[in-house]
């Protein structure tokens, strides 16, 4: 009896203690431990404190609905945020969306002229109904020390062996154009997609541009790097496809290869989802790719 008394006081009196700091608590490896809570302000500035010259003064990616001050529950990171996209977030308790590119239809996400449009509205007021946060990340992603969209469509590609860092030049082992559209579509899930070129030239050096990032700099990139295909998400058919065309029709051995815009990008959206795990951890994030908004028929 006297036993079980002395027992019942050191843990009282061990109970008080370690609510004073005074004493290591025991337990303390089993489930008494807290992960760290993090708002969609440290997360932004936690993730822009790692890009080179940020913040920048003019940029897209800001939040579009919600607020600096969340506390995040989960964080879905996507390419489009599309209704199915906002569903499913609710669905798994993740109150972040970090999509790369645009909302609500333009590259700002200007809004002003869609305020009555029930599109608009069904996007915004499911967001708003749930208390969604959705902050925009592109241009950062795009300038980290090294282009963490690029990063993540190479590991995507398969093509982690052939890439030298800041480099949109990839040496993979030579194949033909045929081949080459295939591994692509494969690795990306994409049922078909545009080229320019002979499906048989034999192809080495790959030039990786994903996204839009327009015909100039495709071009001026094909100038500089003489490679044997350009690799791009897409490009106004009067302007790189043109290019190419004629390149063939001088006799250079030159083809390019359209993916298709969020295909193209969609490893950089997966870039942040590893970056998330890597740096907030316990932080549940998931990766959910949006697709084509273009079917083929």
């Amino acid at each position: 009896m006297k036993s079980q008394t002395n027992r019942r006081e050191f843990l009282l009196k061990s109970s008080a203690l370690i609510g004073a700091g005074m004493l290591v608590n025991p337990f303390s490896g089993f489930s008494f431990s807290k992960e760290k809570s993090w708002t969609v302000g440290e997360i932004m500035d936690t993730f822009i404190s790692q890009v080179p010259n940020a913040p920048f003064s003019q940029t897209v990616d800001t939040i579009k609905i919600g607020s600096r001050e969340t506390v995040v529950t989960g964080v879905v990171t996507t390419m489009f945020t599309t209704m199915e996209i906002i569903k499913k977030a609710i669905a798994l308790k993740a109150n972040l969306i970090i999509p790369h590119e645009p909302t609500f239809f333009s590259g700002q996400d200007e809004t002003d002229y869609l305020q009555n449009d029930p599109v608009f509205r069904a996007k915004y007021d499911l967001m708003a109904e749930h208390e969604i946060t959705l902050w925009r990340n592109h241009d950062y992603v795009h300038r980290m020390n090294d282009d963490g969209v690029r990063i993540g469509v190479v590991g995507d590609l398969g093509w982690n062996a052939y890439y030298q860092p800041k480099s949109p030049i990839l040496n993979i082992p030579r194949t033909s154009l045929r081949e080459l559209i295939h591994h692509i579509k494969g690795k990306l899930g994409v049922p078909a997609m545009r080229y320019v070129g002979d499906l048989n030239q034999t192809c080495s050096k790959v030039l990786l541009l994903p996204g839009a990032v327009g015909g100039r700099r495709q071009i001026e990139s094909i100038m500089k790097e003489k490679p044997d295909a350009l690799v791009c998400g897409e490009s106004n058919e009067w302007e790189t496809p043109e290019y190419v065309r004629a390149a063939n029709e001088i006799g250079m051995k030159l083809s390019m290869i359209e993916i298709g815009h969020s295909a193209s990008e969609e490893g950089g959206s997966e870039f942040v989802k590893n970056w998330l795990n890597e740096n907030m951890p316990g932080l549940p994030v998931h990766h959910i790719p949006s697709g084509n908004s273009l079917q083929i028929f």
